[in-house]
């Protein structure tokens, strides 16, 4: 399964010389539009402070009077609005920008903040987590699901130290070409981390401009050939205006103009949105990310036993939990003197044990798991690049 599930991102780029220990940019120039395009840790567009500042600098770059005032209410927007989120506003360096946006894909982002700190705390760079022992990598993974999204992106860290100097490249198709790294997260590193001109197309981006420009509902799946077009149309050609229109504009679909329930009422485009002028035609139909059913799924049961792995020398045994991935923010068994799960502890896990064997193979393939020949179970020893996308 692809890792590339677009979803509300964050920003960053300062100057190298300040980054610390954890990854975090030091006393980050908030108002600092950066310099060159490809320059180290380009410095980042960040909030400035009042919304009339960034509408001012976009108000030459429209495309027309009507899009200016969209654009003048939406930056103000924003500026009063955007979610105070670490790895925004020049505090991340360009790696945790990226980390930031993995962790996103698929997950809720009150969930991604703890986890994400957590992890830049242990792990601040690329080289860090490519040593990084990958079984406290999975373990430090913990709730945020989707588990081969971990194995992905130490498989990343590992190309970018060992082919980039453990910095990322500023090129898009370098980033593209990293593992585990797709379409959108590739633009969104771009534009939030490098500040460069492109077009930043996940499921909120496109849903708002899909119900603001053209009066109807964006019914998920793979973006269109007209999404994309809209999308370039519709960006500012100012460099420092079309991060900041990105970052509004995911920012809106993220909290306001969401999919089944959007908050009209509070919205800074209501004045010019087609999509509320002509009544929400279609309101929520195919919703972009359906409800899917856990219970019972090969998706619980491999979260079963990747929990009962992480918890391996705990003081409680490992319990049979629905919980989809255990675990806090962060923390890690270490090396304990218990590593193993003995088969019979394996098979008190889950009654069906032919669905059980199954997805233990699964796991296996995925790089997830390391089988023993006493069919006992524990987590990966070190990288083994096995993971799949």
């Amino acid at each position: 399964m692809s890792l590339e599930r677009p979803v509300p991102a964050g920003e960053a780029g300062a100057g190298v010389s300040g980054a610390g220990h954890n990854g975090v940019v030091q006393n980050a120039r908030k108002n600092d539009a950066g310099g060159r395009l490809g320059a180290p840790y380009h410095a980042a567009a960040g909030r400035l402070s009042a919304g009339r500042g960034v509408a001012a600098m976009a108000s030459v770059d429209v495309v027309d009077s009507g899009q200016q005032r969209t654009q003048n209410d939406l930056f103000a927007w924003w500026d009063q609005n955007a979610r105070d989120l670490p790895w925004r506003f020049g505090r991340a360096t360009p790696w945790g920008v990226l980390v930031s946006e993995v962790m996103s894909q698929q997950t809720q982002m009150s969930r991604v903040v703890p986890y994400w700190l957590a992890w830049m705390a242990v792990w601040p760079d690329a080289a860090s987590l490519a040593h990084a022992d990958t079984a406290e990598v999975i373990t430090a993974w913990g709730r945020l699901g989707y588990p081969r999204r971990a194995l992905r992106l130490q498989e990343c860290a590992r190309v970018v130290a060992q082919r980039y100097g453990n910095e990322l490249p500023h090129a898009y198709e370098e980033l593209l070409a990293l593992p585990g790294i797709g379409d959108y997260t590739a633009s969104a590193v771009m534009s939030f981390a490098f500040g460069g001109r492109i077009a930043v197309i996940d499921t909120n981006i496109r849903r708002v401009l899909s119900r603001v420009f053209l009066g109807i509902e964006s019914h998920g799946g793979a973006s269109t050939k007209p999404e994309r077009e809209l999308a370039e149309r519709v960006l500012p050609r100012d460099v420092r205006a079309s991060k900041t229109w990105n970052q509004s504009v995911m920012e809106l679909g993220a909290i306001v103009c969401t999919a089944k329930n959007p908050l009209c009422e509070q919205c800074p485009l209501a004045g010019s949105c087609a999509f509320l002028a002509a009544g929400r035609p279609g309101l929520g139909e195919r919703r972009t990310r359906p409800r899917q059913r856990f219970q019972g799924t090969n998706r619980q049961v491999r979260g079963l036993v990747l929990n009962a792995l992480r918890n391996l020398g705990a003081e409680e045994p490992p319990q049979n939990t629905e919980d989809k991935d255990a675990g806090e923010p962060g923390k890690t068994t270490g090396k304990t003197s218990v590593t193993t799960l003995s088969r019979d502890q394996v098979e008190a896990l889950w009654n069906d044990h032919v669905q059980l064997d199954l997805c233990i193979a699964s796991l296996d393939e995925d790089g997830l798991i390391e089988i023993l020949p006493d069919r006992s179970l524990r987590l990966p020893q070190r990288f083994n690049g096995a993971a799949s996308q």
